[in-house]
């Protein structure tokens, strides 16, 4: 059987692609797939709301993805599926499945246009359940767990056992998220005082949104010899990607709530996972929402920044009892459910 020919339209934000990367993964799990990822970007001439009225009112596909957008690449002479996240992506993500008269899905929440311009949208949020083509499930993921070289001890997998090695994931300001400079330097301490309470060594890794001082702080953390930080990740110097390598040396993860993305990867990855907020911070009722999933599933426990103690800590990962399926075979079998032909024989 041919494979499944998947072009992957990206606006190249990590937090974006990612997720329509791994429902490309999770399809491969039950068909062959041949993907291409083409990144693209809208025209500031070309806003979304306009685009959505011309793939309306029945403009040529071609034309749309031309004159809205910046194609950094050929499309390619067909494709069996596109799949995209991210708003700037929406008409893309329309415009090309009429062009090649394929399949489509979307990650993320709709705007400007409806749901039966697309075979599915994969939504994270329980309020869209109800809506036409919509799925909702956890955020996708191209992690395969069972790639992670992972060993932990029966005193490590023991609930409220401190952890060995443990990985934090630093965020930074965003949207109703804000830090003050002591409360990075609340959270830079913290590997410190894990490390003499109960001997835990770090993985520490920033993001895109990590501010500089931040990054530089646990950078001075990481160079001691002496210190609690095993390995520093930079993501200035390492770019994305790098979460795997992290999640394959821990056995536990604490990570700033600003980025549900890194705390749904952590649950993704089948670890305990605790996360951290700032004094001033909120989230929009769809985050809350999800948020509240991962914690009632008990995949996740969250503890204000001001709270945070070697104690807390692991009171907190006693309380989480880790995804125990692989979410990829997860999301593969709802896929299959939901949009069957694309995995039926193709001639």
């Amino acid at each position: 059987m041919p494979p499944l020919s998947i072009l992957i339209l990206s606006d190249e934000r990590p937090g974006h692609y990612h997720l329509a990367e791994g429902v490309a993964v999770a399809i491969a799990r039950q068909t062959p797939v041949d993907v291409l990822r083409l990144p693209i970007s809208r025209r500031w001439a070309a806003p979304g709301r306009f685009l959505a009225s011309a793939l309306t009112f029945g403009l040529p596909a071609i034309s749309i993805l031309r004159s809205g957008y910046w194609l950094d690449g050929d499309l390619p002479s067909m494709a069996d599926l596109v799949i995209s996240a991210g708003g700037d992506t929406l008409a893309a993500n329309v415009a090309a499945a009429r062009h090649y008269n394929a399949a489509n899905i979307f990650c993320g929440t709709l705007r400007h246009l409806a749901p039966h311009h697309f075979s599915l949208v994969i939504s994270s949020y329980a309020r869209h359940a109800s809506l036409p083509r919509h799925l909702v499930a956890l955020k996708p993921s191209g992690l395969d767990p069972d790639s992670l070289p992972r060993a932990m001890d029966d005193r490590a997998r023991m609930p409220g056992a401190p952890p060995r090695v443990a990985g934090l994931l630093v965020g930074g300001p965003s949207g109703l998220f804000r830090w003050r400079d002591d409360e990075w330097q609340r959270l830079a301490a913290f590997p410190d005082e894990s490390h003499r309470a109960h001997g835990i060594r770090w993985i520490v890794s920033t993001s895109r949104r990590t501010p500089d001082a931040v990054a530089d702080l646990f950078a001075d953390i990481a160079r001691r010899p002496d210190g609690p930080i095993a390995e520093f990740i930079d993501f200035r110097v390492a770019g994305p990607g790098t979460l795997p390598r992290l999640f394959a040396g821990v056995d536990a993860v604490l990570a700033t709530e600003d980025s549900s993305t890194m705390l749904s990867e952590a649950v993704c990855a089948r670890l305990p996972v605790v996360g951290v907020s700032p004094i001033e911070h909120d989230f929009k009722d769809e985050e809350r929402e999800y948020r509240a999933l991962l914690t009632t599933e008990g995949w996740c426990r969250g503890l204000p920044l001001s709270g945070l103690s070697p104690a807390s800590f692991l009171a907190a990962l006693s309380e989480v009892r880790p995804l125990a399926e692989n979410h990829l075979d997860r999301l593969a079998a709802a896929l299959a459910e939901r949009l069957p032909e694309l995995f039926r024989e193709r001639s």
